[in-house]
């Protein structure tokens, strides 16, 4: 998949280039990254990266950050050898943009505007590439990176063991990986993670605003509600949230992340720019407004947390109400809801978190033992 082939347009006012894209490449033939010829180079006057106890830290994968299913390929058929050989010898090729390529993109362009606004703070993101790559590897992405104009200086190469003991000496506030288990690692330890996947189709987003979109219970909240719903139905559903609606709901995975934006979004009304801030953040839920939505936004209250915009869709797909946001990035606990958001050229996140795991993965055991019994 080439990612690369972008286009630029102007939408209600909002610059917005192909998800995945890097907009210097718009008139570049579909395939023509992958045979560039790179002259590794180190770009000069860069910005002075913040020290992580003072940044919001988001750690990616090489995986999502770039397009490297043939590399992927290569290690799992042929095995470590000979991904490690054929990497050295395409070093000077840049990877082309994968799925969290435009979510690392809009950080950079929240920085350049709070470097503006602020330029001896260190409230900043910061982009760390966690990937347990061999350190052999570590030309090719530094080249593509630096082809991409991207502003990574952190690097952590494990040489195939896991990367997630490092995550917390980092500080890490969010973590988006391509592997499905040490993204449960992760959860586990306390860290918001997802899983992110590579699609064919992914949607114009804007270069100017970050947009992140979240689902409610077992995302931002914890599983409490979906536990009732899953074991009683709806009907008990409504009933729980009316008689605890003036309950605040504990948190989930995904909360602490929802925090710092919301830290950083004050720093830009401080100056005024509530109207124009660069980061727009929205609750896209199954929930429905009248009969469950109350405690949910008493919830984000409590905790002293905004939301810029609140969808209840009442059990409606969420898709189409994505592909009008045109989020960065979404996040969701539940499959279904990440594949049909991704169908319709969303970067949908799996947040495999809560009781909805352990429904999903029971449904698969019993269709399993149908099958055989057939």
């Amino acid at each position: 998949m080439n990612l690369n082939n972008g286009q630029t347009l102007t939408v209600g006012g909002q610059d917005l280039t192909r998800n995945g894209s890097n907009s210097r490449s718009s008139n570049r033939a579909p395939c023509e990254d992958a045979g560039i010829v790179l002259k590794p180079s180190t770009p000069t006057r860069k910005p002075k990266p913040p020290k992580p106890e003072n940044a919001i830290t988001i750690a990616v994968s090489s995986r999502v950050l770039f397009n490297m299913e043939k590399e992927q390929q290569i290690y799992e058929q042929q095995g470590m050898e000979e991904y490690i050989k054929y990497q050295v010898e395409h070093e000077t090729e840049p990877f082309s943009p994968g799925p969290a390529f435009s979510f690392v993109k809009a950080l950079e362009a929240v920085n350049t505007q709070l470097r503006e606004l602020y330029p001896e703070s260190e409230e900043l993101f910061d982009v760390v590439l966690m990937t347990n790559n061999h350190a052999y590897v570590g030309l090719r992405l530094i080249n593509t990176i630096n082809h991409h104009q991207l502003f990574i200086e952190r690097f952590c190469m494990t040489g195939g063991n896991s990367p997630i003991g490092y995550l917390k000496a980092y500080h890490t506030n969010l973590y988006l990986s391509a592997d499905a288990s040490k993204v449960r690692e992760a959860l586990q330890e306390g860290i918001a993670a997802a899983t992110m996947f590579t699609r064919e189709k992914m949607k114009e987003v804007s270069e100017t605003q970050l947009r992140v979109a979240f689902d409610g219970d077992a995302v931002l909240f914890s599983d409490e509600s979906e536990r009732i719903f899953k074991a009683h139905g709806l009907d008990k559903f409504f009933e729980h949230e009316k008689a605890h609606e003036n309950k605040p709901l504990d948190h989930g995975p995904l909360k602490g992340f929802l925090e710092a934006l919301g830290k950083l979004q004050k720093k830009f009304y401080g100056k005024g720019q509530r109207m124009d801030c660069p980061i727009r953040t929205y609750l896209v839920t199954a929930r429905s407004a009248a009969s469950s939505g109350t405690r949910a936004l008493k919830t984000l209250r409590s905790w002293g947390l905004e939301i810029d915009e609140a969808l209840f869709l009442a059990g409606a797909p969420k898709g189409p109400m994505l592909e009008k946001i045109r989020p960065h990035i979404f996040f969701d606990d539940q499959m279904f809801h990440v594949e049909g958001a991704a169908e319709l050229g969303t970067v949908a996140c799996h947040v495999p978190y809560g009781i909805a795991q352990r429904v999903a993965k029971k449904e698969i055991k019993d269709k399993e033992t149908s099958s055989a019994l057939k």
